[in-house]
């Protein structure tokens, strides 16, 4: 990792703080390209594409016309999971989980240029990433709340946020079960970035849902970003 990477994610966020990340089951009639769009045009800057129940193929025929759409915005396109596709597509960079590669070979595969994330559960697997801050740019911390995205992992709550706040040395992305009744608590507790899935991407308008997420926060932009 480099400190320009770093801070090329977090300047993504300096308008609008919320990571997008794609769900066509939320939005069965829509595209992800619309889909992506929308988000897009709603002034979202960092999306992840995650859709893991289709073919490989479609997954790179998709990710190469998002490649397309998110350079056109200036926006970050990182893939989930498959780090073969975001070299293929010469996206951004991945998102991992904990059963996935080693962030080390990841690293080795994607060079120092892209942009690594992480999903973290526990203090443990947080703390484990504090060790690798030279190999990864920001975590993932949830699910904070219980979310049917992911109904086998358990939430683990507004604590874990504000410890993530106090210990983290990277930047984390706050996600999981985020709504807008819910988005101020986050705040709140410490996270500067969220990823709110389902309402976002199934709403009727992204840039009304937007505005009605971020009304919750009336001194949003007062939360300190990482320096």
């Amino acid at each position: 990792m480099s400190t320009h990477t770093k801070h090329k994610f977090l300047e993504a966020f300096q308008h609008v703080p919320i990571y997008g990340i794609t769900s066509k089951k939320d939005a069965p009639h829509r595209t992800v390209y619309d889909i992506v769009r929308d988000m897009l045009e709603s002034g979202i800057r960092v999306v992840q594409y995650r859709e893991k129940e289709t073919t490989g193929l479609e997954r790179y025929k998709e990710c190469l016309t998002l490649r397309k759409l998110t350079y056109d915005y200036g926006a970050l396109l990182l893939i989930d999971d498959f780090v073969d596709l975001a070299l293929a597509v010469k996206a951004d960079g991945v998102h991992i989980g904990q059963d996935d590669l080693p962030p080390e070979q990841v690293r080795k595969l994607l060079g120092p240029k892209a942009i690594i994330g992480l999903s973290t559960h526990s203090i443990e697997q947080l703390e484990r990433a504090n060790a690798l801050v030279d190999c990864i740019d920001y975590i993932g911390v949830g699910p904070v709340f219980t979310t049917k995205t992911k109904p086998n992992a358990s939430a683990v709550g507004l604590e874990y946020v504000q410890y993530a706040r106090q210990h983290s040395q990277l930047p984390f992305v706050a996600i999981g079960g985020i709504k807008t009744n819910t988005i101020q608590s986050v705040f709140d507790a410490g996270a500067s970035i969220v990823c709110v899935v389902s309402e976002l991407v199934s709403a009727r308008s992204m840039e009304d849902k937007i505005h009605e997420l971020m009304e919750s926060k009336h001194k949003l932009m007062e939360h300190t970003f990482y320096e």
